[in-house]
């Protein structure tokens, strides 16, 4: 571990133990380096670090503060990430994808509102409108998406699948190009998991879900050899 990856650790310990907690100022730099018992120098590389890192935030003529640490701040990054993937990587993204949102979209069945059962759809309705439009519908696929994982109530996970979501909605965008039958079947497996959280049935739901993403998995395994999964991505 290099003296400025110490540092960091340092400063996250004083996070983690609560000596400095979300939105609070941190000491002056020659206090902190004297309190971590640092130099100035690596104690200011790790601070720029962590600013990076969403974990905390310089401001001008004030200071340095902890950021709110909110999951939607700290894993912001991950889709930066994801976007750097090599595309023989399409399938494991799609994988992760497959792991949580029949798992989300069963959480949004038990907790869904009202009113979001309303957004979810009215993006559904956009997509029905769509189904001859591959970017459109993509477009309101993502945001059916969105609305039903933001329901489950877990802004965590709702990072982390947002953060994954641009490669695999370009391997549907793809998809929609290619395959005549996708748009149809796209629709048709929304309308599965609305009707399940309309009902209020995680079980259904995460099933719906579940059948939804092996679908694209399935077909992206199908049609990888040609070497142009990512296609849409270079497109852009």
């Amino acid at each position: 571990m290099s003296l400025t990856d110490k540092a960091i650790a340092r400063i996250r310990e004083l996070i983690r133990s609560g000596e400095l907690s979300p939105g609070g100022k941190l000491p002056p730099e020659q206090q902190l380096a004297a309190e971590l018992g640092l130099s100035r120098n690596l104690t200011r590389e790790a601070v720029k670090a962590l600013v990076v890192a969403r974990v905390l935030e310089i401001r001008r003529g004030d200071g340095t503060y902890v950021t709110s640490l909110e999951p939607a701040l700290l894993l912001e990054g991950i889709g930066s990430a994801v976007e750097l993937l090599r595309s023989d990587t399409v399938l494991e993204v799609t994988e992760v994808r497959r792991l949580f949102e029949p798992a989300a979209t069963g959480l949004a069945a038990g907790r869904i509102s009202d009113g979001q059962l309303l957004d979810v759809r009215r993006h559904l309705d956009a997509m029905i409108r769509a189904r001859d439009d591959v970017e459109l519908l993509n477009e309101h696929d993502a945001a059916f998406h969105r609305a039903v994982i933001a329901a489950a109530g877990n802004a965590t996970l709702a990072s982390l699948l947002d953060g994954i979501s641009s490669r695999t909605i370009r391997s549907r965008v793809w998809r929609g190009m290619v395959d005549d039958n996708a748009a149809g079947q796209a629709v048709a497996e929304h309308e599965a998991i609305y009707a399940a959280l309309e009902t209020r049935d995680p079980v259904m739901a995460q099933a719906a879900a579940l059948m939804h993403v092996s679908t694209t998995e399935q077909w992206l395994r199908r049609h990888l050899g040609s070497g142009n999964a990512d296609r849409p991505a270079t497109e852009e």
